[in-house]
């Protein structure tokens, strides 16, 4: 399994290496996308389409459907009471440290935050209600309801939805039921995929509809989203996620390959690795294949590695650079000793960005502060990390007077003339 690995390095000496990292882009569009006309977009159709038509029925018949479940719309929302249950179980230690992680994302949330600031000619207002999706995984995501609910709630968003497919003996995970009632989220549903975001969209006879959805999720639910962008906000269509470490001759090989598999573990996850020594990105290789001989799930992991990884060596730190904003990856780690922070200085695009031999991705997702939903196949060229400041909206405000008003009205005349719009012009001069 293991010699596999071996065709992952390539050099940008190597004729096809744009080719390979397009295949790699490529690869990660087609986990996040489905096809045009494909039996998986009109299902999905289907499904929404479903949920417009029948609302709880149709909830009621998907969720046994794909989830193996049968629910009545009475049994959709979680009681409080089971909320405060989860609350009163979780492992004391765990909740420290949840509280902990709460506190940091609310700080740094809180310092970033432009809501709060008076300015001439715009108003800024909270989003009403939104709608969180966390995955309904084998293993419990509570950190995805900290990194999505408390920016929300720092914006002054007063309704949190919160959606979660019954995965968990029927139901979800009791720590994210602790995780919701410590942020006081009291409207929980156990319902997922892209039924329960139809839901939040178009609203049912038990769940209202929300005005934006945000967090993770599978193909479904990203397909989903994007059909429903338009009736709601959304924060982004998410795909697989990916790390790129930019590394030099000082960097850790352990420490990098160990990066790598913690987002290809994900399966699907990118992990591509630039650097300017062909000796380190041998020993990457090395360590890539010791250290998934120790992995539960090597197999998986080692897969995605072929299919979505690569070790790229190019010639200087300067092309490193360049082609990494290229990339604009969902999270960018430098690992170049003392030039660290020189080089991440220069990074352009990338959804986040970690610097120095000690900031593993890892940190961003579990504790730093900064949420871990970020922009993915290529987005971070143009979006951003979700914060606050993506659950409020800004309000032009314009207020003239008569004096002001006539100082301008020949030139605002003028200008409705020049576009052949007389009842804009008229607009002023009846005044």
């Amino acid at each position: 399994m293991n010699d596999e690995l071996d065709k992952i390095i390539f050099s940008y000496k190597h004729p096809d290496w744009h080719a390979r990292l397009r295949e790699i882009h490529a690869a990660i569009r087609g986990a996040t996308y489905f096809e045009d006309g494909s039996d998986e977009e009109n299902q999905l159709n289907e499904i929404l389409a479903g949920v417009r038509r029948r609302r709880d029925e149709a909830i009621r018949e998907y969720t046994e459907k794909f989830d193996g479940v049968k629910l009545t719309p009475k049994q959709f929302r979680v009681p409080v009471e089971d909320l405060e249950k989860a609350h009163s179980e979780i492992n004391k230690e765990l909740l420290s440290s949840l509280r902990q992680l709460i506190d940091n994302v609310r700080k740094y949330q809180s310092r970033i935050f432009v809501g709060n600031r008076k300015q001439p000619g715009i108003k800024y207002t909270p989003i009403k209600r939104i709608g969180i999706c966390v995955p309904g995984a084998s293993a419990p995501l509570p950190s995805t309801v900290i990194m999505c609910a408390v920016p929300a709630q720092v914006a002054g968003v007063e309704e949190i939805v919160v959606v979660s497919p019954p995965r968990y003996n029927g139901g979800i995970h009791p720590v994210i039921l602790a995780v919701c009632h410590e942020l006081k989220i009291d409207e929980v549903y156990r319902i997922g995929g892209a039924q329960a975001v139809a839901a939040l969209a178009y609203g049912t006879q038990t769940i209202r509809p929300v005005n934006k959805i945000v967090g993770p999720g599978n193909q479904w639910v990203q397909m989903a989203k994007k059909e429903v962008f338009g009736r709601v906000g959304i924060d982004s269509i998410a795909g697989p996620s990916e790390v790129l470490i930019i590394a030099n001759d000082k960097a850790n090989p352990a420490w990098v390959a160990a990066d790598m598999l913690s987002q290809a573990e994900h399966a699907p996850g990118s992990a591509v690795v630039f650097t300017n020594s062909q000796k380190l990105a041998g020993k990457i290789l090395n360590e890539l294949k010791k250290q998934l001989k120790q992995l539960d799930r090597a197999k998986e992991t080692n897969e995605c590695l072929i299919e979505y990884g690569g070790i790229v060596i190019f010639e200087n730190m300067d092309d490193v650079i360049t082609q990494a904003n290229y990339y604009a990856p969902e999270h960018l780690e430098v690992q170049c000793g003392d030039e660290s922070r020189e080089i991440a200085d220069r990074i352009e695009n990338a959804g986040a960005i970690f610097i120095g031999d000690y900031s593993p991705v890892a940190v961003g997702d579990y504790w730093a502060g900064p949420s871990h939903t970020l922009p993915t196949g290529l987005s971070a060229m143009f979006s951003s990390a979700l914060t606050s400041n993506d659950f409020i909206k800004s309000t032009s405000i314009i207020e003239y007077d008569k004096k002001k008003l006539a100082e301008s009205a020949e030139d605002i005349i003028r200008l409705a003339q020049a576009e052949g719009l007389d009842a804009h012009a008229k607009s002023i001069k009846i005044r």
